[in-house]
């Protein structure tokens, strides 16, 4: 891997608003992960054939929650609540297709391995599913949204 290669992925992230990156190729692993400050980090790619620890990097800084808004781990009844995280950064579609019904609404009864919603990341589609049996009772996401690895999607009261 050159240094063009590199700035190529560089640009592809800052044209796309990709947050975070890992490409590993020819015994070569490259990781990049754009910080809340708008600056980049990377892990320094291993030696051809040589094992190198990636770096650690912090996650995220975690956003302070809206005035009045309810805040899991909070109250006895949010500590009931399955939060269902994306799994990747990507788009998420809460139906298969726009004019579709979607996946899950607040209300709806799922079940463990229901799909919940797709998650678009470099054009696949990723379904996610539920982890438990439960009522949704909050969708943190808006159809079409931007998320990062770990958000908030869905909030599930385990049955």
């Amino acid at each position: 891997m050159d240094f063009d290669e590199i700035k190529q992925i560089l640009e592809m992230m800052r044209d796309h608003d990709i947050a975070e990156f890992e490409l590993e190729r020819d015994n070569v692993k490259l990781r990049l992960r754009k910080s809340g400050a708008g600056h980049w980090t990377a892990a320094p790619p291993a030696p051809h054939g040589h094992y190198a620890p990636p770096m650690p990097l912090a996650p995220p800084p975690a956003a302070a929650p809206a005035e009045g808004a309810p805040v899991l781990g909070g109250t006895d009844e949010a500590l009931d609540l399955a939060v269902v995280k994306s799994p990747i950064v990507g788009t998420f579609y809460r139906a298969p297709e726009p004019a579709a019904k979607p996946f899950a609404e607040v209300g709806d009864i799922v079940r463990t391995g229901q799909v919940l919603c797709i998650i678009e990341a470099m054009k696949l589609m990723n379904e996610i599913n539920a982890e438990c049996d439960g009522e949704i009772v909050k969708v943190y996401v808006d159809n079409g949204q931007a998320v990062q690895y770990g958000e908030r999607l869905f909030a599930i009261k385990p049955s």
